[in-house]
């Protein structure tokens, strides 16, 4: 409980020093000790699937078709008669996920068109009402996730390209967009917040998908927030609005980075914070359905993805965009089964461990569990050696990570030398154990 407590208090001092970040009011907001339970068990399992999918893979041309190819609310409702996703199997896909090494899945309830993947009272804009499944996939995936011990998460679109009340495209004035019904689109979202998290068991997280469209606006957070914590104290909160995260957050979120980098555009200034930090990458290109889309990334980009990500004392989300019919697209089912091949052999060296040992070198990264640091060596050098800089904790013994071979050390002041030879410049990781003192 003392280690719980500390972390109260760096996050109170946190937030207090970054609350200008958001300039309307904030929630008052002290996480239980439920919460920061919750926190480090979201640290422990380090590795999830996000999950795209929408009526918009119907057009396979990614999830913002709509916007991108400036589609009229009224056309692009057409897209619901068309969606019948026969081939949905909530339990394959928990299989898929869980075999690849995933502990957690986070899925789109409502995605910025507007429309509903679950049957929600607050709208007829949903899967149930509006298409001929008349099924809903967030309960069955809800069933299927219990059963197999995957924790269950759901992504919550805060902006809407086709409600009126949200008034897509007005102009802002003192946090409320002009000629819309601001104050009834809030009391939407926080009907649609309670039917997620009452609805489905127990609910690991809320993602919100940012603000950034309306960086101005009072998005009610100290309202919404609270609702969250209130209903589920346990569910952590996250919200990728690309800032310095705000009171009443749980989670920081890089998108198409790591954190401490700005390689996918959307983290210049953000600071790093003390909360449990996650990235959220694609297979591919695009989030959602993109038939073109073939630029598919490597099993072995995605495990260093992983591994460096876990380095950086963060979580992996990686993307899939199921098909209209409801089935994982084969490439990324190949993909991820070549990767739960390796998180089978080496999630000893990712799953609970804690990374920022040191600053990541070109050769690779350290994570730590216990009394155990896992060197990855993912980038080998020419040298017979590697050299680990600042490092501060005592190493007593090095071996490969089957333990089978000793490896050669030496610790001097200004930094510590592994005498080790690579098999092979294609090895995808090479993994050896430290044990320090």
């Amino acid at each position: 409980m003392k280690k719980l407590g500390l972390l109260c208090l760096l996050s109170l001092i946190f937030f207090s020093a970054n609350a200008q970040d958001y300039a309307y009011p904030m929630p008052e907001y002290t996480p239980t000790a439920g919460n920061l339970e919750s926190r480090q068990e979201f640290q422990d399992m380090k590795f999830g699937m996000f999950i795209h999918w929408g009526i918009y893979s119907v057009l396979g041309d990614g999830e913002w078709v709509m916007y991108q190819q400036k589609i009229k609310n009224d056309t692009y409702k057409k897209l619901t008669k068309f969606f019948n996703p026969q081939d949905f199997n909530a339990e394959e896909w928990v299989q898929i996920a869980k075999s690849a090494g995933m502990k957690y899945i986070t899925i789109t309830s409502r995605h910025h068109d507007s429309f509903s993947m679950f049957d929600s009272k607050a709208t007829d804009y949903d899967i149930i009402d509006a298409t001929r499944f008349d099924r809903d996939p967030l309960k069955e995936l809800a069933e299927a996730c219990k059963k197999e011990g995957i924790k269950l998460n759901f992504y919550y679109s805060l902006l809407d390209w086709a409600r009126e009340d949200y008034g897509f495209g007005h102009k802002i004035v003192d946090g409320k967009p002009v000629d819309a019904d601001w104050d009834k689109y809030i009391a939407f979202m926080k009907a649609q917040l309670t039917e997620l998290l009452t609805n489905y068991g127990e609910i690991g997280c809320i993602w919100f998908d940012g603000h950034w469209e309306r960086k101005k606006a009072d998005w009610r957070y100290n309202e919404i927030y609270s609702l969250i914590h209130e209903l589920s104290p346990s569910t952590l909160i996250a919200n990728n609005h690309h800032l310095t995260p705000i009171p009443g957050e749980d989670i920081q979120t890089f998108e198409r980075d790591l954190p401490g980098e700005n390689k996918g555009g959307y983290s210049k200034g953000v600071k790093v914070s003390q909360l449990p930090l996650e990235s959220c990458a694609t297979m591919a290109k695009s989030w959602g359905f993109n038939l073109n889309d073939k630029k598919y990334k490597s099993t072995k980009q995605l495990i260093h993805f992983l591994v460096n990500a876990a380095g950086k004392n963060g979580n992996l989300l990686l993307n899939v965009g199921p098909m209209p019919n409801g089935e994982i697209q084969p490439e990324f089912v190949q993909t991820l089964k070549e990767v739960g091949a390796w998180t089978t052999k080496y999630g000893e060296s990712v799953y609970g461990t804690r990374g920022n040992v040191i600053k990541t070198q070109k050769w690779g990264t350290i994570t730590k569990k216990d009394k155990v640091l896992y060197v990855h060596i993912l980038n080998p050098t020419k040298e017979p050696y590697i050299f680990i800089p600042e490092l501060k904790e005592k190493i007593t013994s090095a071996t490969s990570f089957d333990g089978k071979t000793k490896i050669k050390f030496k610790q001097l002041k200004e930094g510590t030398f592994l005498y080790t030879k690579m098999d092979s410049n294609d090895t995808i990781d090479t993994v050896l154990k430290l044990k320090i003192k």
